[in-house]
Parts: structure tokens; C-alpha cells; sequence
């Protein structure tokens, strides 16, 4: 792995974190020597700051695809837009996440990554449940793919991820501060509507495969269980599916 972050701290808490799962990392301050690194050691992941002191995160990568270098790239910033997240994933970038984030999220969307790349390095993240069954409710990590009933289901990513950890949580009731902290890499600051209304766009394409499977603890937050044998019911309080929420959102 390559950390390129021009924060002391930043780089040595992921390059603690990912040396913790198993992972040989390397870092860099700038995007020189992040490009230097990139070619000598081969990186299997490049984490990376968009805002550098010499070369913008944006323009390494551009730097990276140009010279044939496909290694994944997730780009680190303080920097939340629309715009910023849309020239990353353009110019080749992989994921997106903004400060501050949760070092559990992060290494989450690495190993999503490299899943993704299908390469088979021995700083990979190893992770042996890469397909998530509910009840009819199936979620391949590695091909990023979810199926309901046997309906292929489309998702944005942040919908994916949110998916993804209500599944590995199965029948936990999670409270919208955890989803902000893990899914968002947010810490908790009353954005807890954001929380609301990804569950929204889930529940309406999902819903109408099936019998409701996230419940709603009024209060508290949401978890996810398998309908029983009668179909189920959603919780006292729980929307319905209902109106879709606009065309267009942004994962």
C-alpha cells in the first residue's frame, strides 16, 4: 500500500491501521514522490490526498493512467463536492472518502477495492464472507453486485456500503450515529437526515422485491432482519414504500 498525505498524523494513522491488517506500507508527503513510489514499489493500493503541496492528488492519478498505471486509487480529502467526487471517479479513481472518516471505514473501502481490482497480493486484506445472504437478499462484495428474488437491484455506492454493513450486522439494531461513523466516515454532528435518507432510496428498490427487511427503532436506529415466514411487517412507525426519491441522487 501507499499512504500520500501531506498530514503527519493522517499518513500515520492509516499506515497504523492498514499495517494492523496485515499490510506492507509505504508513504509519501508529496505527489513527486508519491508518483517516484508508485513506479519503484508497485503499490497494490494508492490512498491519496487530493490536496498536495506540489502536485494535486487529481493530477498524480492523471499522471498515474497516462503512464499505464491502473494500480486502484482512493482519494483522501477535507474537500466534500459533488464536483471533486466526479473528477476523481473520471480521471480513474476508485473510491472517495472525506475527512474526517473512521479508520474502520476506511479499511473497509480498501478492501472493497482490492476485491474489485482482483488482485491477488499479499497485502490484500483478507476476508473470507464476500457474498451476504438475507433471506433472498444477496450482496457479492467482489463484483459489486446485489440481487434481491433473483432481480439484479442497482445500487450507488454509498447505498452499496450502506447495504453491506446493515447485512454484516444482520438483526442489530445500529443507531444512525454507527452508520454515520462506518458507512460515511463521519463523526456524529446531526447529520443523521443524511442516514434517513439513504435508507429511503434503499427501502425503495428493495420493498417492492419483497417483504420489508429494514426496521426502523424508533429513536435509536435502524436494523436489518429476514422477513418471516408470513411476509413480515415493517415496524410500528416504518415507512412504506412509497413516492421514489428523485431521480439523479449521488452515491
Amino acid at each position: 500500500m501507499l499512504v500520500v498525505d501531506d498530514e503527519p498524523n493522517i499518513r500515520e494513522l492509516v499506515q497504523v491501521a492498514l499495517k494492523f491488517h496485515g499490510c506492507a506500507v509505504s508513504t509519501a508527503a508529496n505527489g513527486a514522490d508519491a508518483l517516484r513510489l508508485a513506479e519503484s514499489s508497485r503499490p497494490d493500493l494508492i490512498v491519496l490526498d487530493v490536496v498536495l503541496p506540489d502536485l494535486d492528488g487529481f493530477e498524480v492519478c492523471r499522471r498515474l493512467r497516462a503512464g499505464g498505471n491502473e494500480v486502484p486509487v482512493i482519494f483522501l480529502t477535507a474537500r466534500d463536492t459533488s464536483s471533486d467526487t466526479v473528477t476523481g471517479l473520471a480521471l480513474g479513481g476508485d473510491d472517495y472518502v472525506t475527512k474526517p472518516f473512521s479508520v474502520e471505514a476506511l479499511v473497509a473501502r480498501v478492501r472493497a477495492v482490492l476485491r474489485r481490482a482482483s488482485r491477488s497480493s499479499p497485502a490484500q486484506i483478507p476476508e473470507s464472507d464476500i457474498v451476504l445472504h438475507i433471506g433472498d437478499l444477496e450482496l457479492d462484495e467482489s463484483r459489486w453486485t446485489v440481487h434481491r428474488a433473483g432481480v439484479p437491484v442497482d445500487l450507488s455506492p454509498t447505498e452499496f456500503r450502506l447495504l453491506a454493513y446493515l447485512m454484516r450486522h444482520q438483526g442489530r439494531v445500529l443507531t444512525r450515529a454507527q452508520l454515520l461513523e462506518n458507512v460515511w466516515g463521519w463523526d456524529y454532528a446531526g447529520q443523521s437526515q443524511i442516514v434517513e435518507t439513504y435508507v429511503s432510496y434503499l427501502r425503495h428498490k428493495l420493498d417492492p422485491l419483497g417483504p420489508p427487511l429494514i426496521h426502523t427503532q424508533r429513536g435509536v436506529g435502524y436494523s436489518l432482519r429476514a422477513a418471516g415466514p408470513g411476509g413480515g411487517a415493517a415496524a410500528a412507525g416504518e415507512p412504506r414504500p412509497g413516492a421514489p426519491p428523485g431521480p439523479g441522487h449521488l452515491g
